[in-house]
């Protein structure tokens, strides 16, 4: 009898290594999506599925041309993962949710929602194509240390929500457009060279900064361009109070008005928000801006060129390109 069970648990050992075995040979680091069928996945929603949770080595999502309509959510379980997209042009994730589906509200209108940390977006874009009837989010971060590198978010009001305080975003090489409100939210971020362009006359930025998190959104080295015959865009409004945006050494074209900053018909916001520029240049570029807006000094500039600075809450992170 001892014998028989030996055997027989011997014989169960041996299946459960080829169980685990099997399983884990299933988990790639390098997992290829193509709508056409040659890669491992057709869809972005399946390949999540591909992706170990709370892994600690890097996974690379290679993603072809196509145009991926899907309404995507990166889940808080994943993390140390970079999207790829084969052309930035031509690799299109792409929804049409906007506020008043159903009376569906902003927050889940996003095309692209990622909740995981540590993660990296590159060569992709990211497209909400709603009909302008109402708030229509793109790209929709509650992650930390999220980077996004050769970008293109497409959309009309509310195109990128940055919507957790304390997070921390990097964006590089980035176009982004819209026509209201088009970058919005609480968090930290810093856009560096990428193209702001505005499709209408409206708000560029709507920074919700909490009152103790010293910087919000930092445009660095941007530019700001128009459709034709828009000629009156705002740099920012304040849809919290403690609103904090900072623009340096950014070329403005003429559509931004020379007033420059708008307190969102309350007065009261003046005295609180912490809007600023420095070095801007163009026809956009002004001296007439509001009076509560500050004309940083050199010295006051200098500090955003150390991300450090920006991103302190956890200085051990400084976003690489």
């Amino acid at each position: 009898m001892n014998k028989i069970c030996r055997y027989l648990f011997s014989l169960f050992i041996i299946q459960c290594l080829c169980i685990i075995s099997i399983y884990g040979a299933n988990w790639k680091d390098t997992i290829v999506v193509a709508r056409d069928g040659t890669g491992d996945y057709r869809t972005l929603n399946q390949a999540m599925e591909g992706i170990r949770a709370f892994m600690d080595y890097k996974v690379t999502v290679l993603i072809k041309n196509g145009v991926y309509k899907e309404k995507l959510v990166i889940p808080s379980w994943l993390q140390n993962v970079e999207f790829i997209g084969e052309d930035s042009a031509r690799t299109i994730i792409t929804y049409d949710d906007h506020a008043n589906i159903d009376k569906m509200g902003t927050f889940r209108t996003y095309t692209v929602k990622v909740e995981g940390n540590d993660l990296t977006f590159r060569n992709l874009t990211i497209e909400n194509n709603a009909a302008q009837l109402g708030q229509a989010v793109a790209l929709h971060t509650e992650g930390d240390r999220l980077r996004f590198i050769g970008c293109r978010f497409l959309g009309n009001q509310d195109t990128i929500y940055t919507g957790v305080k304390g997070t921390r975003l990097y964006f590089f090489d980035c176009y982004i457009e819209g026509t209201t409100d088009f970058i919005f939210g609480p968090s930290t971020a810093l856009f560096e060279q990428c193209i702001i362009h505005s499709k209408r006359n409206s708000y560029i930025t709507a920074a919700s900064t909490p009152q103790d998190i010293e910087v919000g959104y930092v445009f660095k080295d941007c530019k700001l361009t128009a459709e034709s015959g828009v000629d009156k865009v705002y740099l920012g409004r304040p849809w919290r109070p403690y609103a904090a945006t900072v623009f340096i050494n950014c070329e403005m074209g003429k559509h931004i008005c020379p007033a420059g900053w708008d307190n969102w018909k309350n007065a009261e916001n003046e005295k609180t928000v912490r809007y600023a520029e420095y070095g801007s240049i163009g026809e956009g570029a002004s001296t007439g801006r509001v009076k509560w807006a500050k004309q940083l000094s050199q010295m006051e500039a200098e500090r955003y060129g150390n991300l450090e600075y920006i991103f302190k809450m956890c200085s051990n992170w400084l976003p690489a390109r």
